[in-house]
């Protein structure tokens, strides 16, 4: 990877480090100390116990002619590749757009994070995140802009601050380098550009580490404190995610803090209590107030928040036990579904081909069908070509750094910023490698900020000492390991544009030779070497973070990089994850690796997906490449055309109006929409469906409130079928909306397949524009159509 692009002025308070003893051989070309009239403390970086320093600023006269001008490049760059056709996505992820469109129009649905604005269940995260997004829609209307924007400048301001943070150490060069690589990983192109939470996420923990080296700076208490409260805010982002980084920030702040052992625990208990209080309020508020006067918590099977955080979105992804989820690493099975789905031939039962799905059927190893856990997980074709690209050359540049400053004093801040990255690139990294449950690639945006922190930090203290034979050859190893990963993630996808990978190739071969004879080359022609290693480094990433941002994406499981990058390609859901124990079992099966349902027809019965007509509606012949799964043309990119609807997974656009199922929403036809819309103020839900993307389209479209029955999978008790039949018997819910999510999965609650068998057996079904629809207020002659007590009454 390419050094950086200046040399740092050294800044501080005496020309030798503690314990100087004699100059070492590679820091003969030190430019003469400029003192700092600002400078902090120990603000110098002693190489190898010697006089050599690292500045922590960098305000010489020769930068500061260079340097904005390249920091608005830099910002100006992101935010048009962040910002550029961003509308195309449409709703992106219609699930959060949904919960941002009731938070628009009911502020309890904004504090809870209710899916709707009639507060029947929350998303299965924190509202933090929909916060920010239904506050732009307060102002600027709903839009897929209004809601897409805000995440885009989160990106901007992500890469400003990352920048600013490593600036503060290093150099603006090593600032400026790591706020590139942020912006151009592909997955950060994705996810800033989407609008899952995951944006708010990286920004608040950003902002939190650049607090905790502030802090570090001179033993600030109120900067610790500040960097635990926005740890807390990111709790409420993303739940536990946010919680991997607390024992680095707080481990590197007692060892390496300028003040005294106990004043450092003291700091560090009072960071806890930052940390603890946001979100601690939080979840009082929401154990405290009664369940009748809140919406039910998504995602839990008890209505609790606590649940859903130790649960389903905490310690059950690690170990793969998550009641009501989808999937996991327990038997390599989707919970809820049969093994038998898709390759039916017309007119058989439903799905005869029988599919064992991810490395958790036959030769597999764990993380079912979201991918083989292990150590060479960020590394595999699912997840290399997101985050990876740098990533060798941040883990060798951190063990450079570290053995760099291994004899400096305990409070010298460069080390204490390669402890603090390198951690949270190691203990995140290693969570993610190692999780049994859910798992999805685009995780993975929040190792982005420490790959550039490192990768720019590293490659200023090889360019500083790069007359050393020593940092020659490290900077030549790493360019050339840099090189070979590239070259190894472009071949990958060989026809997409197969230029690309030869010229990094080359490039990095080049910069490679280049290092080995930066001992003796002048300047000027190091820094041309150096602008080599530049396009070697950033060429592979940067042609992917492009092809990103011109992919729109929908769904809930979005993919960044070009068509067939990885299994199913980008822009919408790569759902069915296989390792090759579970692939290869399904091609011996007949499973087409592309697609779901490629029989002819699924039989009469089911729709080719459940069978005896499990949910209402599904009893309709589906092709079985193109229903609601990702089909054959689609490949998992959420193309495929929902011709009758009835879909589990569903296609980016349904274009029959179907329902989109579990992952992805749908646009229902104008006939549906503006019959949903007829006497909406009579009701307080237009509709109910099974799972909140099958909810969220509609939702949406006529932005009227939906019941989302069992939330996101449709596994949540919410609401039981005593509860539905008491909003029926009182009129609140006009129709259902037969198909939708998986239902009792993986353990979950039955009542969302209780409350469609009940729907089937009383109401009579039409169908309109491919959907199956059931007037509620209509029930059949002689129907037993509910009750207070849950038991029935004969209409």
């Amino acid at each position: 990877m390419s050094p950086i692009l200046t040399d740092p002025v050294p800044l501080s308070g005496g020309g030798r480090a503690p314990g100087h003893r004699r100059r070492m051989p590679w820091t003969r070309d030190q430019p003469h100390h400029v003192p700092s009239p600002d400078a902090p403390t120990e603000t110098g970086l002693p190489v190898g116990g010697s006089g050599g320093l690292v500045s922590a600023e960098d305000v010489s006269a020769e930068d500061a002619r260079w340097v904005r001008p390249a920091l608005v490049t830099l910002l100006v760059g992101t935010g048009v590749l962040y910002l550029w056709g961003l509308g195309a996505s449409g709703w992106a992820n219609a699930f959060y757009s949904a919960a941002v469109q009731a938070g628009s129009v009911s502020w309890k649905a904004f504090f809870y994070g209710s899916s709707d604005a009639a507060n029947s269940i929350t998303v299965d995260k924190p509202p933090a995140s929909l916060w920010v997004m239904a506050l732009s829609v307060r102002i600027f209307g709903l839009s897929a802009w209004s809601i897409l924007v805000p995440q885009a400048l989160m990106g901007v301001a992500t890469v400003g601050l990352l920048y600013q943070t490593v600036r503060r150490q290093f150099s603006a060069g090593a600032g400026l380098l790591a706020g590139a690589v942020l912006a151009l990983t592909p997955v950060a192109a994705l996810m800033f550009r989407f609008n899952n939470p995951d944006a708010l996420l990286v920004l608040l923990l950003v902002a939190a580490a650049y607090a905790t080296l502030r802090a570090i700076e001179q033993a600030s208490t109120r900067w610790l404190v500040f960097a635990g409260v926005l740890v807390s805010f990111a709790f409420l982002t993303k739940l536990l995610q946010a919680l991997l980084v607390v024992p680095v920030f707080a481990l590197v702040y007692l060892v390496t803090a300028p003040t005294s052992f106990w004043r450092r625990v003291r700091q560090t208990l009072a960071a806890g209590l930052g940390l603890l209080i946001p979100a601690g309020l939080f979840i009082a508020i929401v154990e405290l107030v009664p369940a009748s006067s809140r919406p039910y918590i998504g995602g839990s099977q008890h209505n609790s928040l606590l649940e859903l955080t130790l649960g389903y979105n905490g310690l059950g992804r690690l170990t793969g036990n998550e009641t009501g989820s989808v999937g996991g690493g327990r038997g390599g099975r989707m919970g809820g579904l049969p093994e038998s789905i898709g390759n039916g031939a017309a007119g058989a039962a439903p799905g005869g081909g029988t599919v064992i799905f991810g490395p958790g059927g036959p030769g597999g190893h764990g993380g079912g069908m979201w991918g083989q856990a292990g150590w060479t997980r960020m590394f595999g074709s699912e997840v290399g070509g997101q985050i990876s690209w740098l990533l060798p050359t941040a883990l060798i540049l951190l063990v450079a750094g570290l053995w760099i400053t291994r004899r400096a004093p305990r409070t010298n801040r460069a080390r204490a910023a390669f402890l603090l990255w390198g951690g949270w690139l190691l203990v995140t990294g290693i969570v993610f490698s190692q999780m049994k449950g859910i798992f999805h690639a685009y995780y993975t945006v929040a190792l982005a900020p420490a790959v550039g922190a490192l990768v720019g930090m590293g490659c200023a203290l090889l360019w500083r000492h790069r007359r050393h034979p020593a940092a020659a050859v490290v900077s030549a190893a790493t360019m050339a390991a840099t090189a070979a990963w590239c070259y190894t993630l472009l071949n990958r996808t060989p026809q997409w544009h197969p230029w690309i990978r030869y010229a990094v190739l080359v490039a990095g071969i080049i910069a490679a030779l280049g290092f080995l004879a930066a001992i003796r080359l002048p300047r000027r022609a190091a820094l041309g070497v150096a602008t080599v290693a530049l396009v070697a480094g950033l060429l592979g990433p940067g042609s992917y973070a492009i092809a990103t941002a011109a992919t729109p994406h929908t769904g809930s499981i979005p993919a960044a990089g070009p068509a067939g990058a990885g299994f199913g390609g980008p822009g919408g859901g790569r759902f069915f994850r296989m390792g090759q124990g579970g692939l290869q079992a399904g091609r011996q099966r007949g499973f087409p690796p592309r697609g779901m349902g490629r029989g002819a027809q699924g039989g009469p019965q089911g729709g080719g997906i459940f069978p005896g007509g499990a949910f209402p509606g599904d009893g309709q012949q589906m092709p079985g490449g193109q229903g609601g799964m990702p089909g054959q043309a689609g490949g998992g990119a959420g193309t495929g055309t929902t011709t009758l609807g009835n879909g589990i997974l569903g296609g980016r656009e349904s274009r029959g109006g179907g329902p989109g199922g579990l992952l992805s929403a749908v646009t229902p036809s104008n006939t549906i929409v503006k019959l949903l819309r007829q006497n909406a103020d009579s009701y307080t839900w237009v509709a109910a469906a099974v799972g909140s993307n099958s909810a969220a389209g509609y939702q949406l479209a006529t932005q009227d409130p939906v019941m989302p029955v069992g939330g996101f999978n449709g596994s949540d008790p919410s609401p039981t079928l005593a509860q539905f039949k008491q909003y029926v018997a009182e009129g609140k819910i006009h129709y259902f909306i037969g198909g939708g999510g998986f239902g009792q999965a993986n353990g979950g609650s039955s009542s969302s397949r209780e409350i469609s068998s009940w729907v089937t057996e009383n109401f009579t079904s039409k169908t309109v524009d491919g959907v199956t629809l059931y007037d509620l207020t209509a029930p059949k002659t002689g129907a037993t159509t509910g009750s207070t007590t849950g038991t029935g009454v004969t209409a």
